[in-house]
């Protein structure tokens, strides 16, 4: 009897322990719905991301398609037009090294939220204004836009991304060169559509902008650090945690003592002054050569839509590599045939030379990975974001500029041209030292 007892009371004990083991288990259940919830904001942040990135240059290259058109609508010379294609430059210098302040203080998901809804805004205002001073004012607002998203896009991909940054790095950017490479080619034929009419053709960009604010409502009070709907990762990155974004008690870092952040803002910048002299004056060139409109915008677009593919492919190259420098000598060496191509047989070599600027022009994610790349901590990847993009855009602002001065007073394209090639020697250089395997932690720690 007893000896019954006691299997009965010991079944008991272990049915009991048994249950208490399964207690957990069964309480964890009701977090799958979190899981779930998680794993779709994660799925939307992704969609965020891409749409936001594809309307980070349409502003500029849908102007650069019908720049003849918008000059004689204006009464503009070609030094005015200059300036108007470096005042992407301008607006992203001094702009966007205010988005890691506005992100601390907002977030970055309602930084970059309305960042699109000022885009769309200026888009859809500019066409219409009636002035150059107005013209430039609504496009001011729109590159605004554009350049605290500009600065944000990598600390999202390291904050949100950290063991995915050479993919998610990829995407976004295989995403702006499509909606780059989209502006080029379409903005033609869509004017024509609409009657030839240039204000509706660069007005229509504005509904792309708007369709971007969507997504980014999700995330407007998201003020943390975390992934969407997730803590603090305690995953190492290189050997260290990284801290919160934004990070409160991050290392402060002085970044103007790091060789390495300066090497990538002066690479940032050269390549942004090809970018752009490509964006707004490369069409021109082609329709000066002979070249007709239509088919002027069609190369301007090949040239934009190198970076699709090669978007997505250089960062993941990049980021399984210790040293991007033979990388950026590739693109160098691209950049300097379709520079000399320009020169010597404009319409002739017209489709070759669109292909061989477009791949240099994949230097922008490059440089992007490399930013993610030079940097330990989702801190440091603000600070180095902020510091090489705002300084390079203000290295970059001449560029544009200087190209418009000497095509007008020089009344052809062959100074222009040896400007663009010149400056891919110095890129090339900086490029290799921004390359090298060094983090501005290193560097710059106080």
């Amino acid at each position: 009897m007893m000896g019954r007892m006691t299997r009965v009371t010991g079944d008991e004990t272990r049915t009991t322990a048994s249950a208490a083991a399964r207690t957990p288990a069964t309480t964890a259940r009701p977090e799958r719905p979190g899981a779930s919830t998680r794993a779709w904001r994660t799925r939307l942040l992704v969609v965020g991301i891409v749409l936001a990135a594809l309307n980070l240059r349409p502003a500029i290259t849908s102007f650069g398609a019908l720049l003849e058109e918008v000059r004689d609508g204006l009464g503009m010379s070609g030094s005015v037009a200059g300036l108007l294609t470096s005042l992407p430059a301008l607006c992203f210098a001094v702009l966007g090294v205010t988005a890691p302040r506005l992100a601390r203080r907002f977030g970055p998901g309602a930084v970059v939220c309305a960042g699109m809804a000022a885009i769309a805004t200026g888009l859809l205002v500019r066409p219409f204004v009636g002035s150059t001073a107005a013209f430039l004012l609504a496009s001011g607002l729109a590159l605004g836009g554009i350049a605290v998203s500009n600065v944000l896009m990598p600390v999202i991909v390291k904050r949100w991304f950290p063991d995915r940054v050479g993919s998610m790095t990829g995407l976004y950017s295989m995403a702006l060169a499509l909606g780059t490479a989209s502006a080029a080619a379409v903005t033609v034929p869509v004017t024509d559509a609409l009657g030839g009419d240039w204000q509706a053709g660069l007005a229509v960009w504005a509904a792309l902008a708007a369709a971007a604010v969507l997504p980014w409502l999700a995330f407007v009070r998201d003020r943390g650090a975390s992934a969407p709907g997730e803590g603090a990762p305690a995953s190492r990155q290189g050997g260290v945690r990284p801290e919160e974004w934004p990070a409160g008690q991050a290392p402060v870092l002085r970044i103007t003592r790091s060789r390495t952040a300066w090497a990538l803002a002066v690479f940032f910048g050269l390549q942004a002054t090809a970018a752009y002299i490509s964006m707004g004056w490369m069409a021109q060139i082609f329709r000066d050569a002979g070249v007709p409109a239509g088919r002027a915008g069609l190369l301007l677009a090949v040239t934009m839509v190198m970076g699709v593919p090669l978007a997505f492919v250089i960062p993941r190259l990049a980021a399984r590599l210790p040293r991007q420098g033979p990388i950026v000598l590739v693109l160098g060496v691209s950049g300097l045939l379709g520079y000399a191509g320009l020169y010597f047989a404009p319409a002739a070599g017209a489709w070759a030379w669109a292909v061989l600027v477009g791949i240099a022009n994949c230097a922008f994610p490059l440089a992007l990975t490399m930013v993610g790349m030079r940097a330990r901590t989702g801190a440091g990847v603000a600070q180095l974001s902020a510091f090489a993009q705002s300084t390079g855009y203000l290295i970059s602002i001449p560029g544009p500029l200087l190209v418009g001065v000497l095509y007008q007073h020089s009344g052809g394209w062959g100074l222009p041209i040896a400007l663009m090639a010149g400056l891919m020697v110095p890129q090339m250089i900086v490029g290799v030292v921004a390359g090298r395997d060094r983090t501005v932690e290193d560097e710059a720690a106080r």
